[in-house]
């Protein structure tokens, strides 16, 4: 028997409200920017912490989060288009108060006319029960590293930036 519930094998009924939370969460802005769909899924204190591929620094804290969102989601010049979570893997804890979730995330928006994809983002998350409803605490987002078509590992970010740095 699997210590835990799943979406892939043993399921459990809250699985599905941790996926509704999830796609609530991702899919506020193409619900027309629907903030409130966004703020209910995530937790509303200075517990809420998550990385992103595109920034230096993580958010921390609901109070941030409310900033960017401010300062760059809702922009006139951001449009959310669409997006598709590939092979959303959710577990639920026994104790039924901790899920954490994983998937591949293609995220198509525009900024300022141009393409402001995030296509292949490697997603993963935790969330936690409070008064009877799921809400996200940590998330990470990020970017996998895929072979070139000659077979050799792709450079990263990282590399590049080695590079242009040494002597």
């Amino acid at each position: 028997m699997p210590h835990t519930y799943h979406n892939f094998g043993h399921p459990h009924p809250d699985i599905s409200a941790v996926e509704r939370t999830i796609h609530q969460h991702i899919g506020w802005a193409v619900d027309g920017k629907n903030r409130e769909r966004l703020y209910s899924s995530l937790a509303d204190n200075e517990e809420l912490f998550f990385f992103q591929p595109d920034t230096p620094v993580p958010v921390r804290g609901i109070g941030q989060f409310r900033e960017a969102v401010d300062g760059f989601f809702m922009r006139d010049d951001f449009q959310a288009i669409r997006y598709e979570l590939h092979d959303l893997r959710i577990n639920l804890s026994p104790s039924l108060v901790t899920a954490w979730f994983s998937c591949l995330l293609d995220d198509f928006n525009s900024f300022q006319g141009r393409p402001a994809n995030w296509e292949k983002v490697r997603w993963t998350g935790v969330l936690e029960k409070v008064e009877g409803r799921w809400r996200i605490f940590q998330m990470h987002f990020s970017w996998g590293r895929n072979p070139d078509p000659g077979g050799r590992p792709a450079e990263g970010p990282s590399e590049q930036c080695l590079k242009r740095n040494s002597p």
